[in-house]
């Protein structure tokens, strides 16, 4: 168990050093890959059962194309540590979270009080996610909450 305010898991954090996308479908002993954007994701999808780690590259703020990796691989059943790496803004954090990252290793420091005031800001959703979360229109009409 870890203390780090970026890790929302149970578990000890994975510590073996995350290979390429190629260097994994070339290999067959490990438990931890890095996926670049371009990268298709997809390609895991026969492999989640030995993965224990899932690293996905935000060489920018600004490129998303990891938000969709990170839900293409939790609804594909990927229950692994997902960690977003990067540069990683702290406003990023609650969609990331959103789409299925459990643990973040930003390029910059992010302030754990800036952290803990994104994270409890609002209560409900407004759409559905990977997260399972019942968006806030269907509690209104009395579905349950996940």
């Amino acid at each position: 168990m870890t203390d780090s305010p970026l890790r929302f898991r149970d578990d000890a954090p994975h510590e073996e050093p995350a290979v390429t996308l190629d260097a994994f479908l070339g290999q067959t002993n490990a438990t931890a890959v890095r996926i670049e954007p371009g990268d298709d994701v997809r390609a895991l999808l026969p492999h989640l059962g030995q993965l224990a780690l899932v690293e996905v590259a935000f060489p920018a703020f600004r490129d998303g194309r990891g938000y969709s990796a990170a839900r293409i691989l939790r609804e594909a059943g990927y229950t692994g540590e997902l960690r977003a790496e990067g540069d990683v803004l702290v406003d990023q954090i609650v969609p990331m979270r959103r789409c299925g990252f459990d643990s973040f290793a930003p390029r910059t420091e992010i302030d754990s009080a800036t952290l803990h005031a994104s994270l409890s800001r609002y209560e409900h959703v407004y759409q559905g996610a990977a997260d399972g979360a019942v968006p806030v229109w269907k509690l209104r009409h009395g579905q349950p909450r996940s």
